[in-house]
């Protein structure tokens, strides 16, 4: 095992490099529901924002419908606080995901369970694009375009969304280096940070 595999899910196996997450649409009772996919198109998991009061949640399960993974929120405020990442095959607490709450940039960063060390940062492209997304009339249409870093500061990657205003969300994730962050944890990030700041 390397050092990064212990922050991944031990039922998900991601090698490639681009990866799609998509809001497919609403369930019964009006929660997200989104799927992400390989560059082959092929399904590798799916998951519900389940929304309920401090105690948010996303439970993550393969095309099969078998649960994977899930994501709790552990402390919230809004759009703000830490939302646990925990493999549901072995019930080991994987990584954080912790926001800190601001109008001109959304940032993300994936730390260790344990010593809160950090993994990785995902941020939004400035604070122009920001304010525009939160104050114009039609700002949520405005995609929404983050860089991923590595725990030195490095540019790694990025998640890009696609003018959205009247269809669901989506966006490409591009990896330019899978060897320095954890892979299944940034695609599942992209669900959790578009669920909880769109919602």
């Amino acid at each position: 095992m390397t050092a990064l595999q212990q922050y991944e899910p031990s039922a998900v196996d991601l090698s490639g490099s681009q990866y799609t997450v998509e809001q497919t649409g609403r369930d019964t009772n009006f929660r997200p529901e989104y799927e992400a996919r390989n560059v082959a198109g092929d399904t590798i998991f799916r998951t519900t924002y389940q929304m309920y009061e401090e105690k948010d949640e996303f439970p993550f399960v393969d095309a099969d419908g078998t649960e994977i993974c899930h994501v709790k929120a552990i402390d919230t405020w809004d759009i703000a606080g830490d939302y646990l990442l925990t493999d549901s095959r072995t019930d080991e607490d994987l990584l954080i995901f912790d926001n800190d709450l601001s109008l001109l940039q959304d940032t993300w960063r994936l730390r260790d369970p344990d010593d809160r060390s950090l993994l990785a940062t995902i941020s939004s492209r400035g604070a122009l694009f920001t304010l525009a997304r939160k104050l114009l009339p039609v700002g949520q249409g405005i995609a929404h375009k983050y860089e991923i870093a590595d725990s030195e500061g490095g540019s790694v990657g990025s998640i890009e969304g696609e003018f959205a205003l009247f269809d669901f969300d989506q966006y490409e994730i591009t990896l330019t280096d899978t060897s320095s962050v954890p892979t299944e944890p940034i695609v599942i990030a992209a669900i959790v940070i578009d669920a909880i700041q769109g919602n």
